[in-house]
């Protein structure tokens, strides 16, 4: 059977107390309501980082060479006569033609819309052509690059310049190093866990970086370095409990 308090019956004093009662019940259980919000919200962010060392698996080589003249025809033909040699060394290398790649011939007019003192003599033409190698064996361009001294004793008018090495499988590393990255992060959390007494609960959120690859030297420009190394960071946040 239902009780109905009358509160006409009670003392003023009696029922504000009751009122008062039920306020701190109320904020009691709001209290710890807020608190364990605050628990549950605590988390730490880390970070994991990934390296291994690569070997590039494509080099692009560009041989360059020019040659300069008052006769056209005669400058012209020069590079044409280079061309051949160049195409018959880089096949006495080893390569085949499938990948060389001849450039397009260009000539300048160096007394077109150029001031030159009196007492400067200029050659009228300079004319130049490439061979460009594209190939993934990539020791043989290493050596071909260290006997490009053959052509000039050729006479043929060579501009040096180092290969470009390419690394182009990130693919078949990409999902072993993206573990490796989140190993390596969740025990940066777990030691701050054990430091700060909280047991690490689930990720929360994780973020991958961006794949770089670099020189496996830090001295060393990455584009012609065959050694290279690759590196990513996984940005990882977990629970704390």
């Amino acid at each position: 059977m239902a009780v109905t308090l009358d509160k006409s019956l009670l003392p003023p004093v009696v029922f504000g107390g009751l009122i008062a009662v039920g306020l701190i019940g109320a904020g009691f259980f709001i209290g710890n309501g807020v608190v364990n919000a605050q628990v549950g919200n605590r988390q730490v962010t880390v970070r994991g980082v990934a390296e291994r060392d690569v070997v590039a698996d494509l080099a692009v080589l560009t041989i360059s060479f020019s040659y300069s003249g008052d006769d056209l025809n005669a400058v012209t033909g020069r590079i044409d006569s280079d061309l051949v040699k160049v195409r018959a060394f880089l096949k006495a290398q080893g390569y085949p033609d499938d990948v060389l790649t001849n450039g397009r011939l260009s000539v300048t007019d160096n007394k077109a819309n150029a001031y030159q003192p009196a007492t400067t003599q200029v050659l009228h033409y300079t004319a130049g052509n490439t061979v460009t190698i594209r190939t993934r064996d990539v020791a043989r361009v290493a050596q071909t690059q260290r006997s490009l001294d053959d052509l000039v004793r050729q006479d043929v008018l060579i501009g040096f310049g180092d290969p470009l090495y390419v690394y182009t499988k990130l693919n078949e590393v990409r999902p072993s190093m993206i573990a490796e990255a989140t190993a390596s992060a969740r025990s940066g959390a777990e030691q701050f866990a054990k430091d700060s007494g909280a047991p690490l609960g689930p990720i929360r959120q994780a973020t991958q970086g961006s794949f770089e690859i670099l020189a496996r030297e830090d001295i060393d420009p990455e584009p012609s370095s065959l050694n290279k190394r690759v590196r990513v960071v996984a940005t990882v946040t977990y629970q704390l409990r």
